[in-house]
């Protein structure tokens, strides 16, 4: 498929200037975060059309009657659609979607976006907040962006002034310390069809432990495991990976354990854009949570901020009440359970660097403002034409309390295909209070876990 080049750049040409948003983190902007500024950096106040409201702490108290390990009740429920945006009336809201939501608009006829009233919801403990007041004095990029020094538990970066700050503050941003998961993944045919690939994971992240401290953490920002339980054919496959916060001084680690083989391999591959696991070619590793991993192949711009409409409290696409038929539809994800709304967002461009080797070209990373969480990503061929477009579908995880994606889909627009990730409407484990040990993710522990 080809996208105009008129419409390949309509997000960059939009973006807001700069102005007072990158401002230097002075000791005055540092001193208003939590009055002026919400506790990770974005204005408190409403936006003055007030179609986004003002930020009055996001989501602090549960529903009434949800306890840890059920599916995350809507907490907007009662909420109605103010309109929908289709491939008709596109021209009515452009300047406030990506090039990525414009091209499947004008691709698919069955693909809407219902756009509900614009909800605030981000919200982290306080601890939290007072970790990233304190980053905002110490933080700094290291290793030509490749690190980050002198930051823990917070984002480092609440006033960005660079793309990698942006992008740092999206990779260190708060999930809880440790998580034990599981979700499937539906690599969709342009029919419909697909083979559900069930995964397990754990994570441990010595980085937002309430008593980290950067000197304890030995450059490790967090440990993953993650086992493949289903189909059959790629059950007990186990993938191990160490995450360092200085890329330059210490790269990332990574091994897998084969059940055929029975064996315990590093694998280098395990990054960039080498395929994810069991992806069918339609996402790479650096792809998962959005953006993941080394910086080191492009060169970083920030944009701007801008108001855009995203994929934002997507409660439906996280429940019980539906089932993975439900959600998983030919083409897109059921637009009926997709929720948009709008939202001031970071806007990065990364291009690749002469010299360096990966399959796009340019990224625009869309970053929502509150969470520092990637929503959507619009991914660009050595052509220079759109290729794939992510979408990250986040919720409150109101027991932690963090933003996180509960759904990423990668839509593939020259093959007509797409994956999606964290399918676990069928069969839901999330568990944020799991005690976790390094002694778990180590190559004798991936050995002992593939073998057992």
């Amino acid at each position: 498929m080809r996208t105009t080049t008129k419409v390949m750049f309509a997000a960059a040409a939009l973006a807001l200037p700069l102005g007072q948003a990158l401002a230097q983190p002075t000791a005055e902007r540092i001193a208003a975060l939590g009055d002026e500024f919400m506790p990770l950096g974005a204005p408190m106040a409403g936006n003055e059309a007030g179609t986004i409201p003002a930020w009055t702490g996001g989501i602090t108290t549960p529903p009434a009657g949800y306890e840890p390990g059920m599916f995350h009740p809507d907490p907007y429920a009662g909420d109605r659609v103010l309109f929908t945006i289709t491939g008709e009336n596109l021209d009515q809201y452009r300047d406030r979607l990506s090039a990525g939501h414009i091209a499947l608009l004008e691709r698919y006829p069955t693909y809407k976006m219902n756009v509900y009233p614009s909800r605030r919801s981000a919200s982290s403990p306080e601890w939290v907040y007072e970790a990233t007041k304190r980053n905002a004095q110490t933080a700094t990029l290291v290793s030509n962006g490749e690190g980050v020094e002198n930051a823990v538990i917070g984002v480092p970066f609440p006033f960005p002034t660079q793309g990698q700050e942006v992008i740092w503050n999206h990779k260190l941003k708060y999930r809880g310390p440790t998580v034990r998961r599981n979700w499937s993944q539906a690599a969709v045919t342009t029919g419909g069809s697909y083979t559900l690939i069930r995964i397990i994971e754990e994570i441990l992240t010595p980085y937002s432990m309430p008593d980290a401290t950067y000197e304890g953490l030995n450059n490790i920002h967090f440990w993953y495991l993650q086992e493949v339980l289903s189909p059959a054919r790629l059950a007990g496959s186990v993938l191990l990976v160490h995450e360092t916060l200085n890329q330059v001084q210490q790269s990332r680690s990574a091994w897998t354990y084969n059940p055929g083989q029975r064996r315990v391999r590093r694998a280098p591959n395990v990054a960039y854009d080498n395929p994810g696991t069991a992806s069918d070619g339609l996402r790479t590793n650096d792809q998962t949570d959005m953006f993941n991993g080394a910086m080191d192949r492009y060169d970083w711009r920030l944009v701007g901020q801008r108001e855009m409409i995203i994929p934002y409290n997507a409660y439906k696409l996280h429940s019980g009440d539906n089932s993975v038929d439900d959600i998983v539809r030919p083409n897109h994800v059921n637009p009926d359970l997709t929720r948009y709304e709008l939202q001031r967002v970071w806007v990065v461009e990364a291009t690749l660097k002469d010299g360096f080797r990966n399959i796009y070209n340019r990224r625009t990373f869309y970053v929502e403002a509150d969470s520092w969480q990637i929503v959507t990503v619009d991914q660009y061929d050595s052509r220079g034409e759109l290729w794939r477009v992510s979408e990250g579908h986040p919720i409150n995880y109101y027991e932690v309390p963090a933003i996180w994606t509960t759904l990423e889909v990668v839509h593939d627009l020259q093959s007509g295909r797409y994956i999606a990730n964290g399918l676990n409407n069928d069969d839901f484990v999330h568990d944020f209070s799991v005690e976790l040990s390094q002694s778990g993710f180590t190559p004798a522990a991936l050995r002992a876990r593939g073998t057992r």
